[in-house]
């Protein structure tokens, strides 16, 4: 069993930057893949990024590439996301999520373990 907990989350002006955070609770956390997802007000949730259980493969959506990075710390059971060049786009409440799987990280049916959310809110 894995628990999640995000945090970092806020309101940034268009050009700014934030550092999502995704507390893990659980001795297998280092065994898991992690996610991070989005879903804004009457969208469907989506893939942002995702990096596996040891840190050696990330992965994006094309809309954040380059702007954002993942990144894992396992000794300390968190993940990161950190957004860069934030757009009025990327406004949305933001998910942590973790799975046993190491393939098919951008779907969403393949995570096990979900956070409650982080709400990004970014002005123009």
């Amino acid at each position: 069993q894995v628990q999640l907990v995000e945090s970092g989350g806020g309101l940034v002006q268009a050009g700014g930057s934030l550092r999502l955070s995704c507390a893990a609770s659980g001795r297998t956390f280092s065994m898991h893949a992690t996610g991070w997802f989005r879903q804004a007000p009457g969208k469907e949730r989506e893939f942002v990024a995702a990096i596996n259980r040891s840190s050696g493969n990330t992965y994006y959506a094309d809309s954040v590439k380059g702007r954002f990075t993942i990144s894992r710390d396992n000794a300390k059971n968190t993940v990161y996301l950190q957004m860069n060049s934030l757009k009025p786009e990327d406004s949305a409440v933001y998910y942590c999520a973790a799975t046993p799987r190491s393939n098919l990280l951008q779907l969403l049916r393949s995570y096990d373990y979900w956070g409650q959310g982080t709400q990004v809110t970014v002005s123009s």
